[in-house]
């Protein structure tokens, strides 16, 4: 493990991946690529930064890509949730449904751009918590 980098499985460390798959998300679209792949990357930046608050404080959680589900578990272990975090359930229809061809209607521009909004304030509220 190079030094510097977060230990395996720690809050940071899932707080780390996140990050990083908001890193592809924000990526421009390719000529041949799908704002539906994008999108999925938003969610699982919101979903890796949920679980890394789930780490922080000690607890388990299933793993699952529901995220009303892991943002309902973390409120009712006493832990407030941002405005951001109650939204990103919205999210959830990225994780499956738009990646697999004629699940659903393709995801548009502006869409994928919500996403990432709506993930990045979910990345820097599990920063705030994950950091302190």
């Amino acid at each position: 493990m190079p030094p510097g980098e977060p230990s395996p499985g720690s809050a940071q460390h899932w707080l780390a991946r996140s990050v990083g798959h908001l890193a592809i998300a924000r990526q421009p679209k390719p000529l041949e690529g799908y704002w539906e792949d994008l999108a999925s990357h938003a969610h699982q930046a919101a979903e890796l930064a949920l679980k890394a608050v789930y780490q922080h404080h000690g607890l388990l959680f299933r793993f699952t890509h529901n995220l009303g589900e892991l943002a309902t578990g973390l409120e009712k272990a006493g832990i407030p949730l941002s405005l951001a975090v109650k939204e990103a359930a919205i999210l959830t229809r990225f994780a499956v449904q738009t990646r697999y061809p004629g699940l659903s209607a393709p995801v548009t521009q502006e869409e994928h751009e919500r996403a990432v909004r709506i993930a990045q304030a979910v990345v820097d509220w599990a920063r705030g918590i994950v950091t302190q």
